[in-house]
């Protein structure tokens, strides 16, 4: 349960000012009527980042499953770069943490000539 909905409930079950209950808590005044206007709100109360937030995560699972799981984050950059989104490499570095999005390391083979042994 959130702060401000517990908030809420105070004051709606129990009738406890919320001016009190704000200070008591430790919340400003403003905080709390910020985030009631945003809870009636019809998108659910999302904020515009969180918002762009999950754009950018599909964009990202999408350019991820087109690369055949095989970019990283400086490269998936790019390809986000090409197709107009303006984000940068840490940006989409949090994206594929958040998503547990992680490329696959390219297996390279060791050279398997010798030096000289003889010495």
């Amino acid at each position: 349960m959130s702060v401000a909905r517990f908030i809420a409930d105070q004051r709606t079950f129990h009738r406890v000012p919320h001016t009190l209950a704000c200070a008591l808590l430790g919340v400003s005044i403003s905080w709390l009527y910020k985030w009631l206007q945003r809870a009636g709100s019809p998108d659910g109360g999302t904020t515009a980042t969180e918002q762009r937030r999950t754009r950018l995560d599909a964009a990202v699972g999408v350019a991820f499953d087109a690369a055949q799981r095989l970019h990283g984050s400086p490269r998936l950059h790019a390809d986000l770069r090409e197709a107009g989104w303006q984000v940068s490499e840490k940006t989409v570095a949090d994206s594929m943490r958040r998503q547990g999005l992680v490329a696959r390391r390219i297996k390279r083979r060791n050279g398997l000539a010798r030096q000289d042994r003889a010495t």
